[in-house]
């Protein structure tokens, strides 16, 4: 195996999910806590995204989350995974993430997405249709560059935008946003967690599309991906089976709120091969097994960075997923620079 130059970088993507028999309130708080715990086991950077109008997610609005989590956190970098353009004009964009890295310089992310985060019935209360679609979103990506840009004269200022930019990605799972990451010299983030089927090929077209930039002068990449990890195969299945059944219940017309894993078991879903194409691209399993995969993936995609998505009903199971993770995964990559 190839050595790597640099060390594989892990983060963490969290959408403050509100599980069964909580609320917004409790889903917003234990994100607070995840964030912290995970600052302190070494994780690199942390991501909110933005979602509207889905019941068992809280993140509907991520720059406030962000300054939250910055202001209790220490190392981290903290971002959004990410902001939808549609939702929002350019402007408004950058006055708040400029404003957000005057508060926590050279700390803050802005990962920007082109899909509209939730039901049309709810994005279009937010921005009329005819709005979203007044500007591409390769235009939208290039004026927010020129927002944060205080060497472009004879424009609009975005105050304090100017001069206070965000390390900024472009997020997606398609071949389109690829390109346009490619061409802008920008850094891609490659939505496995959502198409992972897509990855590898996205990736490969970011990197033949790519034009080094001011901002990024070389191809970068990180890849999102659902994992369950525990302490045995046969826990992290076990866990798996609240994802099977919010899964399937979603598929039957039904949705619910992700229950507990023993919920799950009561109605036959631990071990019922329930939702398996949905999940065959999230990585369950002990340290061991989930590292092979993430290895697998990481090489495949040339990623520099993985970032990590784990929804489990228990607060605590989660945050022992990511020690397992930080114990195993962020030791294999030191050694893998050595």
């Amino acid at each position: 195996m190839t050595k790597r130059r640099t060390a594989l970088r892990f983060s963490v993507l969290d959408t403050a999910p509100i599980v069964q028999g909580s609320n917004a309130s409790q889903a917003l708080r234990e994100c607070v806590e995840l964030a912290q715990f995970v600052d302190g086991l070494g994780y690199h950077r942390f991501w909110i995204p933005e979602h509207h109008g889905m019941r068992g997610v809280a993140s509907a609005a991520p720059a406030v989350i962000i300054d939250r989590v910055a202001s209790m956190t220490h190392h981290m970098r903290v971002g959004a995974g990410g902001v939808m353009t549609p939702n929002h004009s350019p402007i408004v964009i950058a006055e708040q993430f400029g404003t957000l890295e005057t508060f926590h310089p050279a700390r803050i992310d802005l990962g920007l997405g082109r899909a509209l985060g939730g039901p049309r019935e709810v994005t279009d209360r937010i921005r009329s249709p005819h709005d979203r679609a007044a500007t591409p979103f390769e235009d939208q990506i290039r004026e927010l560059l020129e927002l944060f840009d205080e060497q472009i004269e004879d424009r609009v200022t975005a105050v304090p935008a100017e001069g206070n930019r965000p390390e900024i990605w472009l997020l997606g799972s398609s071949d389109y946003t690829a390109r346009v990451a490619g061409a802008l010299g920008l850094p891609f983030a490659a939505a496995h967690h959502l198409q992972p089927r897509n990855t590898i090929a996205a990736t490969h077209v970011y990197r033949q599309a790519f034009q080094p930039s001011t901002l990024c002068p070389a191809p970068r990449t990180m890849i999102s991906v659902a994992v369950i990890a525990a302490e045995s195969d046969e826990r992290a299945q076990w866990l798996s089976g609240s994802l099977r059944m919010k899964i399937s219940r979603r598929k039957e017309g039904q949705p619910i709120r992700l229950p507990s894993p023993q919920t799950a078991e009561h109605y036959g879903y631990a071990t019922r091969r329930a939702a398996a194409d949905e999940l065959d691209g999230v990585f369950i399993g002990s340290p061991a097994t989930v590292l092979t995969r993430l290895q697998d993936l990481a090489e495949a995609t040339e990623a520099d960075e993985l970032l990590i998505k784990t929804d489990l009903y228990d607060p605590s199971d989660r945050r022992e997923s990511f020690k397992l993770l930080a114990d195993d995964l962020l030791a294999h990559s030191h050694r893998q620079t050595q």
